[in-house]
């Protein structure tokens, strides 16, 4: 990430893991944008230094002979942010996302499920198909690793996107991305924003829980339905749960496919508000999705959903109603992980991150 100080000739770059550095040019440096995306550097075009701008992402090449960069590679962040938009319109309308729960040579069925139930897509995977992995201790979509259909296991996340039947029970994957993930839920005792971590009580067991908040995060929040039911329900055209009065608007929900069924709960999150870590209080009951990371009780944020308690309720009371199709050794009103669609609680599937 680059931020210009054009009266000193430096861009102070930031970098991924942390930490900063000045990196100087001249006139002899040569600076160019570049579209998201594009390798072929012979599509690159110059570009005056004014352009750049804070938050785009740059690439550059240090000439050991001059303390000027030889070359400033620039990606704006303008540009990013259009193509991940489009990348995830893409993703809704020719994706689908659930629990891996069969898996027969080159196909997958995943078992997804939403406030209305579970319903079943099977994947076709064929050779021709990139398959990534999610990294430990990641939260980033774009951090997922090159891996192979042979690690796809049952009881996996899984996305794929391709050739999509009308009704979504089908897609011929071009595309698929998978991981293990757990989910936590408990009551916040501690919020700390200086370091980004929010403490757990976790439900059930008590144990404590260290969740860590990343710039690539999603904190969200449900309504609070306790004080809409106190002060006479739910807002004026505004169902429970989120939903419009009358149902989903025509096409689908906002952000999700126009068609192949009804809407699941990463259709329905994107409607849900963000909130900041410091919006945060203790008290509040929140469900966490997260990959397995390395140390026990301490795991980094994918999804964080706030105000959480008439979903874990509902997610009970699913869970128990549909026990005989619970994983082996799953209880009632069990929790397991969640990818996108696929934070599984007991049957209810809420997203974990968006690509």
């Amino acid at each position: 990430m680059a931020e210009l100080h054009s009266e000193t000739s430096q861009v102070i770059i930031k970098f991924d893991q942390g930490g900063n550095q000045p990196v100087l040019y001249d006139a002899k440096t040569l600076l160019q944008r570049i579209p998201p995306g594009e390798k072929d550097l012979k599509k690159a075009v110059a570009i005056p230094a004014s352009e750049i701008a804070v938050g785009d992402r740059v690439l550059v090449t240090i000439a050991s002979e001059t303390p000027a960069a030889r070359r400033i590679l620039v990606m704006p962040a303008t540009d990013i942010a259009k193509s991940k938009e489009a990348d995830r319109l893409d993703w809704a309308a020719r994706g689908v996302s659930g629990v891996v729960a069969e898996k027969n040579g080159n196909q997958v069925t995943l078992r997804m499920r939403s406030m209305m139930g579970e319903t079943k897509a099977t994947v076709t995977i064929p050779k021709t198909a990139t398959i990534k992995r999610y990294a430990p201790d990641s939260v980033r979509f774009a951090d997922a690793r090159g891996s192979k259909l042979e690690e796809v296991s049952v009881g996996d996340q899984l996305r794929a996107r391709g050739d999509k039947s009308p009704d979504g029970a089908t897609v011929n994957a071009s595309e698929v991305v998978f991981g293990t993930f757990q989910t936590k839920a408990g009551k916040i005792t501690a919020v700390n924003p200086d370091t980004g971590e929010v403490t757990l009580a976790e439900l059930n067991t008590n144990a404590t829980i260290v969740a860590k908040a990343t710039h690539d995060s999603q904190l969200k929040a449900m309504p609070d339905f306790a004080a809409m039911m106190g002060g006479g329900g739910p807002p004026p055209g505004m169902a429970p749960g989120g939903m419009p009065a009358g149902g989903p608007p025509p096409g689908g929900m906002p952000g999700g496919p126009p068609r192949g069924g009804p809407p699941d709960m990463s259709q329905m999150m994107e409607r849900m508000p963000a909130v900041k870590l410091q919006d945060l209080k203790p008290g509040q009951t929140v469900v966490v999705s997260s990959t397995k990371g390395a140390v026990d009780g301490h795991i980094t944020i994918i999804t964080m959903l706030a105000n959480a308690e008439m979903l874990i309720r509902m997610a009970s009371m699913q869970g128990g109603a549909q026990g005989a199709g619970r994983p082996a050794g799953m209880p009632a009103g069990g929790m397991q992980g969640g990818m996108m669609g696929g934070m599984s609680m007991g049957g209810l599937d809420l997203p974990g991150m968006m690509p």
